[in-house]
C-alpha cells in the first residue's frame, strides 16, 4: 500500500511494525459542542483507512481519544480550557458538557457510517499515565516547572520542526495576533504539560499531582493514551492538517523525548473542508452539522458520498448546490442497485479483477473517487450477471460504508415501548423546567443509536 506521509512529504510504501497488524492512533473530539461537518470529513477518511487496510488482510487496532479537559483555545496554550468554556456558555457543568456532546458527536458518526474504533478513551481516565510521562521528562531534562506550572522544553528537542516544516522565528510571539504571551515558559513556544489551580482557579476539573492541584495539557494526553493502549512503536498516527502544528509537532516532541526512540512511523493528514469564505469552523457563519443538514432535507450519507468523491489530501469545498448534486447522484446510484436482480447464480470469472481493481485504487493512497468509479464500472459491465454484480457492490461497501445494498432497520415492541417511556420522562421534565435530566435523556438515547426529533405537536424518534 502507497500512502503520504506527512513526516516526510512523501508518498510510501507503507509497511507496519508488525507483520499484519497496523496501531492506529486517531485524535478524537474536544467534546465542548456540536461537530460541524468540516471536523467529519477527517473522521471519514480515518474511517476509510481503517477499513481499506482491513479490506488488505491486516488487523487494524484502532485507539482514539475523546478530550473532555484541558484543550486550550490558544495555540499558544493560554486562555480558557475549551470544555470550561462550553460549561459557561450552557450554564451546565463541564461533565454534564462531555456526556451530552461525546454522545452527540458518536451519533453524528453513526448517521456516516463511522465506526466507532475499537479503543476509545477519555482524556480524565488517564491522569496517572500522565503524571508519570511529565515526571519522566522533569527527570530527563525535558521539561521543567514554572510558577506552579510544568513546560515542555522544545530547544531539547532535536527535530521539533520535522512534521511542520515551520521555522522557529515564525513561533515567536507577535507574528500571530491571537497568541498571547505567557511570562512563565522560557520560550514562547514551548508548551504545557501540567498546569496548576494557581493559573486557573475557576478549573471544575483538577487532580492532586507532585506539582499542586491542578490538570493535564491537550497535546499529552494522545501520548499517554496511545502509549498506554498502543505501545511504544505506532504505525500511523492520523488528524486534519490543522493538528500538524502544534498538537501532532508536541505529540511527538514529548513522546519520543519520554520513550528515547522514534515513535510514529506514518502520519497521515485530511485536508481541510471550505465553504465560499474559507476554512469551515464553529465560529463563524452557518454552524454546519448533520442534524442541520438533515433538516434541510440531505441525508448524511450523501455527505459522505460527497466527501469520497474527493481525494483526502484535496481541499474540498462545500456548497448546498454541490451537495444536492451528491444527493441526486446517490440516489440514482442506489435505484440502479436496487434494480438488480437477487437471484443466486454462479459468480463471473470477472469476479477477481475487480477485487484486484479495488485493492489498487485503495493501495493508491486511498483513492476513493476511483474506489467509487469501480461501483460504475461494475454495474455497466453486461459481462457480469447481477448477482456478481450484487456480490461486488458489497464487497467493496466494506470500505465505503455508503449502504449501498439497503437493509431496512427494524426495532422490536419492548424496545419502542422502552423509547416511549423515555420521551415520555423527557417532556414530563421539560414541563417541570428540569433541562438537565431532560438532555441527559436525550443522550442516553442517542448513546444508543436513537435520535429524539421534538415537532411542533409530538415528540417522535428515529433509528440511526
Amino acid at each position: 500500500m502507497k500512502i503520504y506521509n506527512s513526516l516526510t512529504r512523501k508518498l510510501e510504501t507503507f509497511t507496519p511494525n508488525e507483520e499484519n497488524t497496523v496501531r492506529m492512533y486517531t485524535c478524537g473530539p474536544t467534546v465542548y459542542h456540536y461537530a460541524h461537518i468540516g471536523n467529519l470529513r477527517t473522521y471519514i477518511f480515518e474511517d476509510i483507512l481503517e477499513k481499506g487496510l482491513e479490506y488488505l488482510g491486516y488487523n487494524v487496532l484502532r485507539v482514539m481519544n475523546v478530550t473532555d479537559v484541558g484543550h486550550m483555545t490558544s495555540d499558544a496554550d493560554t486562555g480558557e480550557d475549551k470544555m470550561q468554556k462550553g460549561a459557561q456558555r450552557e450554564n451546565k457543568s463541564v461533565y454534564e458538557i462531555a456526556n451530552f456532546y461525546e454522545a452527540a458527536f458518536f451519533s453524528d458518526c453513526a448517521k456516516l457510517n463511522i465506526r466507532k474504533p475499537s479503543v476509545v478513551e477519555r482524556a480524565t481516565s488517564h491522569i496517572d499515565t500522565y503524571i508519570k510521562m511529565i515526571q519522566k521528562l522533569l527527570d530527563t531534562g525535558y521539561a521543567y516547572q514554572s510558577n506552579g506550572n510544568i513546560y515542555f522544553d522544545v530547544t531539547k528537542s532535536n527535530n521539533y520542526y520535522q512534521l511542520s516544516g515551520k521555522k522557529p522565528e515564525e513561533l515567536f510571539i507577535g507574528v500571530r495576533e491571537t497568541v498571547e504571551e505567557d511570562k512563565n515558559k522560557k520560550n514562547p513556544y514551548d508548551f504545557g504539560l501540567w498546569f496548576t489551580v494557581s493559573k486557573f482557579s475557576n478549573q471544575e476539573m483538577k487532580w492532586e499531582s507532585p506539582w499542586g492541584i491542578g490538570y493535564p495539557g491537550w497535546h499529552i494526553e494522545c501520548s499517554g493514551i496511545s502509549y498506554k493502549f498502543l505501545g511504544e512503536y505506532l504505525d500511523i498516527h492520523c488528524g486534519g492538517v490543522d493538528n500538524i502544528f502544534p498538537h501532532h509537532t508536541n505529540e511527538i516532541a514529548q513522546s519520543e523525548a519520554f520513550l528515547g526512540h522514534k515513535w510514529c512511523n506514518y502520519w497521515v493528514h485530511g485536508e481541510h473542508l471550505n465553504d465560499s469564505a474559507g476554512k469551515m469552523s464553529k465560529s463563524k457563519g452557518e454552524f454546519l452539522t448533520v442534524d442541520l443538514l438533515e433538516k434541510k432535507g440531505y441525508h448524511p450519507l450523501a455527505y459522505r458520498f460527497f466527501c469520497l468523491n474527493s481525494h483526502y489530501r484535496n481541499q474540498l469545498v462545500f456548497s448546498y448546490e454541490a451537495l444536492e448534486g451528491s444527493q441526486n447522484a446517490y440516489k440514482k446510484l442506489k435505484k440502479r442497485i436496487k434494480q438488480l436482480d437477487k437471484k443466486t447464480l454462479p459468480l463471473s470469472d470477472k469476479t477477481d479483477f475487480y477485487i484486484t481493481k479495488f485493492k489498487e485504487a485503495i493501495s493508491n493512497d486511498l483513492n476513493t473517487s476511483s474506489m467509487i468509479t469501480l461501483v460504475y464500472d461494475v454495474l455497466k459491465d453486461d459481462e457480469l450477471n447481477d448477482y456478481t454484480k450484487l456480490h461486488l457492490i458489497d464487497h467493496f461497501d466494506e470500505v465505503l460504508s455508503l449502504d449501498l445494498i439497503e437493509e431496512e432497520k427494524t426495532i422490536d415492541e419492548d424496545i419502542e415501548a422502552m423509547i416511549m417511556k423515555k420521551i415520555s420522562e423527557r417532556n414530563a421534565a421539560k414541563k417541570n423546567k428540569d433541562y438537565e435530566k431532560a438532555d441527559k435523556i436525550r443522550a442516553e438515547l442517542l448513546e444508543k443509536g436513537i435520535k429524539i426529533i421534538d415537532g411542533r405537536d409530538k415528540t417522535t424518534y428515529e433509528i440511526i
